[in-house]
């Protein structure tokens, strides 16, 4: 018998990134890109998106360390098509830092 984990303020729908349930548009991927390639803690990531609590981001990031392949992974794809536009050679910091934690390739 399989179980599931709940997260709560985290909804993951099947073929979908996990997201916050309160802000459809917010991914766990996107906060856990500001703590890793920004180095931002969850109080530094609420104060810079007010609109989240830090109930929220703590549980992107309990998420993201319970399903670490799978946020990296979308990460990676975001970065890969990052990689592979026009912009390429104009590398950002965050992209930068990305790539020393271990989250990017190439």
């Amino acid at each position: 018998m399989s179980t599931t984990t709940t997260y709560p303020h985290i909804v993951k729908d099947s073929g979908s990134p996990a997201r916050l349930e309160s802000h459809p548009r917010t991914r766990v991927a996107m906060i856990v890109m500001d703590y890793l390639g920004r180095g931002l803690g969850p109080e530094d990531i609420v104060r810079h998106y007010p609109y989240l609590t830090l109930a929220e981001v703590h549980a992107a990031m309990t998420y993201y360390h319970d399903n670490q392949q799978e946020i990296d992974a979308e990460i990676q794809s975001e970065l890969s098509q990052l990689n592979n536009s026009s912009d390429a050679h104009a590398r950002s910091a965050v992209w930068q830092k990305l790539k020393a934690v271990g989250v990017t390739r190439s």
